[in-house]
C-alpha cells in the first residue's frame, strides 16, 4: 500500500484521480460525445456538493464540530431560493437578461442571508454549550435537522415544489454531437470561483491567518486582543452561508424538491468530507468531484448500481487512504 502511495505521489498524487477516473470512463463509454457530457455533468454536479460540503468541512477542520444538522441549510436553502424565483417569475421570463440575473441573485443572495442569520442562532444557541463533546453535538444536531425539515413541512407543505429557472440559463449548448446544458457551465463556475475565494481567504489573508492561529493556539492569540469566539462564529455562519447556497443551486439543478432534500443531501455530503479528509477544503473539492463523476458514469455503465456508487467509491478510497484524500494537515 505505501508503495502505491509513493507512486502517486510521483506521478502527481491524488489530484490526477479523476482524470484517472474520467480516462477509464472514456474507454468505457466509448462514444466521445456521450463522454463529454456526462464528465460536464459530473463537474458540474461536484462543484454544487462542494459547495454544500465546504461548511461541513470548514467547520469541523477549524472548529472540530460535527454538525449533522448542517443540511438544514441546504434544504432552508433550496427552498427560500425557489419562494424567491416563483415571487420573481416575471423577470425570469423577461427578454431582459439583466432582469434574469437580478432575480437569480436576489434568490441567491435571500438563501445566503438566511443561512448567515440561521449559522449565528445555531452556533450561539444550539453547538456552543457541546463544544468538545462529539456524542451530544450528533445528538444535538441531528434533533436540530428533524425540528427543521417539520418547519419546511409546516411552510412549504409536503407537495414537490417547482423551482423555475432564469431564462437565460435555460436550453443547451451544442458544439458538434455533443450537448452541454448552460445551467451546469454556469454551476461550475460558481463553485470554482467559491473554491477560489476560500482558499485565498484562508491561505492569503489576515483573517485566515488569525482562524488557523486560533486553532492552533487559542489563548496565545486571544492573549494578543482578538476575540477567537468571534472568529469561530464567522466561520460557522460562512459555512451555514454556503450551505444555504448549495441548496439554493442545487434546486435549481433538480427543478423539482421535496422536504426531504436535506435528508437525502447529508448522506452524499458526509461521504465527500470523509473520502476528501475531514477539514480540507482541498480535499472536500476532490471529494465532491469523484462524487459526481463517479454519479454519472456508474448511472449511464451501470443504472442498476447508481445508487451505490457513493458508497463503493467511499469504501474504495478508504481502503487506500484511511485519513482520505487530502486530509487537513494538525
Amino acid at each position: 500500500m505505501q508503495q502505491i502511495n509513493d507512486f502517486a505521489g510521483r506521478l502527481g498524487g491524488v489530484y490526477l484521480l479523476p482524470v484517472v477516473v474520467a480516462a477509464l470512463a472514456f474507454v468505457m463509454i466509448g462514444a466521445p460525445s456521450s463522454w463529454v457530457t456526462l464528465t460536464v455533468a459530473g463537474l458540474a454536479m461536484g462543484m454544487m456538493i462542494f459547495l454544500m460540503a465546504s461548511g461541513l468541512s470548514l467547520v469541523f477542520g477549524l472548529m472540530d464540530v460535527l454538525n449533522f444538522g448542517h443540511s438544514a441549510f441546504v434544504s432552508f436553502g433550496a427552498f427560500i431560493a425557489a419562494s424567491v424565483l416563483a415571487w420573481l417569475s416575471g423577470w425570469l421570463e423577461a427578454d431582459a437578461v439583466s432582469l434574469n440575473i437580478a432575480a437569480l441573485f436576489l434568490a441567491f443572495g435571500a438563501a445566503i442571508l438566511f443561512g448567515l442569520v440561521a449559522g449565528w442562532f445555531f452556533e450561539t444557541v444550539i453547538v456552543k454549550p457541546v463544544y468538545k463533546d462529539h456524542l451530544r453535538q450528533i445528538l444535538i444536531t441531528m434533533g436540530a435537522l428533524i425540528v427543521a425539515e417539520q418547519m419546511i413541512l409546516a411552510i412549504w407543505g409536503g407537495t414537490p415544489v417547482s423551482v423555475p429557472r432564469p431564462e437565460f440559463l435555460e436550453g443547451s449548448l451544442l458544439i458538434g454531437d455533443i450537448t452541454i446544458e448552460i445551467y451546469r457551465i454556469f454551476a461550475f463556475l460558481l463553485g470554482l470561483g467559491v473554491y477560489v475565494a476560500l482558499y485565498l481567504t484562508l491561505n492569503r489573508t489576515r483573517i485566515g491567518l488569525l482562524i488557523r492561529a486560533g486553532v492552533e493556539n487559542r489563548e496565545m492569540v486571544e492573549a494578543l486582543g482578538f476575540r477567537v469566539d468571534r472568529l469561530f462564529v464567522a466561520v460557522f455562519m460562512l459555512g451555514s452561508a454556503l450551505a444555504a447556497l448549495g441548496g439554493a443551486m442545487w434546486a435549481g439543478y433538480e427543478t423539482l424538491i421535496t422536504p426531504a432534500l436535506g435528508a437525502e443531501m447529508m448522506i452524499v455530503v458526509f461521504i465527500v468530507v470523509i473520502i476528501g479528509g475531514l477539514g480540507s477544503i482541498q480535499g472536500t473539492l476532490l471529494g465532491a468531484i469523484m462524487v459526481g463523476l463517479m454519479a454519472n458514469y456508474i448511472g449511464y455503465l451501470a443504472p442498476k448500481l447508481a445508487l451505490a456508487s457513493n458508497m463503493i467509491l467511499m469504501v474504495a478510497i478508504l481502503l487506500w487512504r484511511p485519513n482520505g484524500l487530502k486530509p487537513a494537515v494538525k
